[in-house]
């Protein structure tokens, strides 16, 4: 590299090369090892929370259409990113407000944190929303989100934006009224796609789940009887991901979610993956090793696990933590990889 750049005559050659749009592959600085220029970084609770309600002191839903902190990493500053494929925000509605209807390309996700009473509407069908649920948005589905009930409620916002911008293909559309009708009873997609059964003629309308919500109680409940039944896993304790009930694939074609459980003393050992995740801590207290860097944890606070970052997780007391991830992306494309460190 050095030889190429203080040859007079190649450095000509470059030149006249630059000219045309065109470079000598020997001169690529581009990056060609796994990784990406995301950092660990956590957004803790405690600092967030009383930020959001100031937020919902100074704008109103109609006002900002979407009430959300976006949580930029801060190696990543100016792409409103979390990681370098993904974004994450705290989105908060207080009683009475609706966040108009639209719709767009990317694939979207609520994880529930805090409060009840607000639901998210997707389609025509209305899903009520508890802490610890997960919606699914999929992609061109009309949305709008509304609080029906007495209190703020807080959830995390998780997107695939940078996939449709990479391809140039994001799309926008606003819905003529600030709400869509309710079509559809309450419970409809749950009923048809969430007890292992598809109706006798579905037929996939797109790539993700048609399953909208995906309840807590029925996550946590899943999670305690695997503890109770077998080991853990030495990185992950116990982890589920959500799937499509009618594929069996990942939730989302670009995204991957998980729900796992660290029992209380659950040491783990150091693991890396390709994928870059985001983690919202549900219940319970503990540490996370990521790289150099290592943060103590508390439930609501979300973390970044950046691509091929070694990490391991403590747990001071029993944990439940959510994720998600590019993996599926990943996996689609076959540039997955993991490895697991003794």
């Amino acid at each position: 590299m050095t030889t190429a750049t203080t040859n007079p005559n190649r450095t000509e050659f470059s030149n006249d090369l630059a000219a045309l749009h065109m470079k000598p592959l020997w001169e690529r600085v581009m990056r060609l090892k796994p990784g990406t220029a995301a950092v660990p970084v956590i957004w803790r609770w405690e600092q967030a929370q009383p930020r959001l309600m100031r937020a919902a002191e100074l704008i109103t839903t109609r006002e900002a259409e979407r009430r959300v902190l976006m949580l930029e990493n801060p190696a990543l500053k100016g792409t409103t990113f979390a990681t370098t494929t993904l974004y994450a925000g705290l989105q908060v509605i207080l009683p009475g407000e609706i966040a108009r209807t639209h719709r767009h390309v990317p694939n979207a996700l609520r994880f529930i944190i805090e409060g009840e009473g607000a639901y998210s509407a997707v389609e025509g069908e209305r899903v009520m929303m508890k802490p610890g649920d997960f919606v699914t948005t999929p992609n061109w589905a009309w949305h709008d989100h509304g609080n029906v009930g007495s209190e703020p409620v807080v959830w995390l916002d998780g997107l695939d934006l940078a996939f449709p911008n990479l391809f140039g293909a994001h799309f926008r559309e606003e819905y003529p009224q600030e709400s869509q009708p309710v079509s559809h009873a309450q419970g409809e997609a749950g009923a048809r796609y969430g007890a292992n059964l598809l109706p006798a003629d579905y037929r996939p309308q797109g790539h993700a789940s048609p399953l909208l919500s995906y309840p807590y109680d029925r996550t946590r409940g899943a999670l305690e009887r695997l503890a109770r039944n077998s080991e853990p896993h030495a990185s992950h304790g116990f982890k589920l991901r959500y799937v499509n009930p009618a594929t069996g694939g990942h939730a989302f074609p670009t995204m991957a979610v998980f729900m796992q459980w660290l029992p209380k003393g659950y040491s783990g050992r150091p693991y890396r993956s390709t994928d870059g995740a985001v983690y919202c801590v549900v219940e319970g207290r503990g540490s996370a090793s990521i790289g150099e860097a290592r943060f103590d944890f508390a439930p609501h606070d979300v973390f970044v696990v950046p691509s091929w970052e070694p990490h391991q997780f403590r747990a001071d007391r029993d944990c439940v933590l959510f994720s998600y991830s590019d993996r599926a992306a990943q996996e689609a494309l076959g540039f997955w990889r993991e490895e697991t460190q003794q």
